[in-house]
């Protein structure tokens, strides 16, 4: 079984898009009688409803058509599996959306070359199992998690087996996807955040907050050959590096109660150097200035090529058109300008 080979041969033109959301329709159908019992993510389901790109296929096909190279690498939509039910409910849904990712980028491999799995994180065990089972049988070319699991952060010891077999047995990446709601309070006076800025800070925040719980509970460290794909260019961090940098040569000077400056010194690297192993997608609106922050940051080899379709105010097309714009204006050598499209994508996913 597996996924069909992508063919490169007209590479001049390739633009592989490592991070747009996709509903497989039965999955989509699914969710609707969910929804029914939770008021929150019948909240959601009436944006998505008004997004038919997200789970109409033949609209996204139409819609691709329109920008010539153009191919998506398919990723879950949110809300993370997990959120949707029971650790003895979450793995059938995993699985279902898994098999309905496989039959699209069965049927249409000349626009899907690939697929990301999405697995049950309130069930490790079941997450293992359908991690092998995309991964092996169904030719899922890596996982994706959110930065959180249900409020529950990725570096306590129970999720560890899930980054180790990533990097130690498959040597395919993990993409990590935002993940908060209003009722994150934005003052501990409040109870929920407002103007929507839960959404608006609270997810650059998250992806920032997880990326420095990876680093400081040594994650790297403990696995080296791990690969993590940051939604939207590592969020705060490249435009952070200074105060990452300085600011954390000081680890352990603000606390009194933990000895971190006992773990700086048992690291084997600046903090900030951990910072600069993760990777970024160039999904930030079609903005060239934070494209650039981010390429300065991570280096050309850790920025892929990723658009969040269709979440834009045209419900797909603006952010693939912003994205190519911003990238083409930055007046890259063709070797960088290759490497951010498809390349980087095809050596990390092991693409043929």
């Amino acid at each position: 079984m597996g996924t069909a080979k992508m063919n490169v041969k007209a590479s001049k033109n390739l633009k592989l898009d490592i991070f747009p959301h996709i509903f497989p329709l039965a999955y989509f159908e699914r969710m609707k009688r969910i929804a029914e019992g939770n008021p929150s993510l019948a909240a959601q389901l009436k944006r998505w409803m008004h997004i038919p790109v997200l789970w109409d296929l033949e609209r996204r096909i139409k819609m691709m058509k329109r920008f010539p190279g153009y191919k998506q690498v398919l990723t879950l939509s949110m809300p993370a599996v997990e959120f949707l039910g029971s650790p003895e409910e979450t793995p059938e849904l995993a699985r279902l959306a898994n098999d309905g990712m496989f039959e699209i980028a069965q049927k249409h491999n000349d626009l899907f070359p690939a697929f990301v799995a999405s697995l049950p994180m309130n069930n490790v065990p079941a997450a293992l199992e359908e991690m092998d089972r995309a991964i092996a049988k169904l030719g899922a070319k890596g996982i994706q998690i959110f930065t959180n699991v249900n409020g529950r952060p990725l570096d306590e010891p129970e999720f560890f087996p899930i980054f180790e077999r990533m990097a130690k047995k498959y040597d395919l990446p993990i993409w990590v996807h935002p993940s908060r709601t209003a009722k994150f309070a934005d003052y501990a006076s409040e109870e929920k955040s407002k103007y929507e800025i839960w959404w608006l800070f609270g997810w650059p925040y998250e992806t920032s907050a997880f990326m420095a719980r990876m680093v400081f509970s040594q994650m790297f460290e403990k696995l080296p050959n791990l690969k993590i794909i940051t939604h939207h260019l590592g969020a705060m961090v490249p435009f952070l590096s200074h105060r990452i940098g300085y600011g954390m040569d000081q680890f352990g000077s603000r606390t009194s109660d933990e000895d971190y400056a006992g773990l700086l010194k048992k690291m084997k690297k600046r903090p900030l150097d951990y910072f600069k192993m993760f990777y970024g997608d160039t999904s930030v609106n079609g903005s060239a200035s934070a494209i650039r922050c981010g390429l300065d940051f991570f280096g050309v080899e850790h920025v892929l090529f990723g658009t969040d379709c269709p979440f834009d105010p045209e419900g797909g097309p603006l952010f693939i058109r912003e994205t190519f714009k911003a990238i083409d204006s930055l007046k890259l050598s063709k070797d960088d300008r290759r490497r951010i499209y498809f390349g980087n994508a095809k050596r990390l996913l092991k693409l043929k």
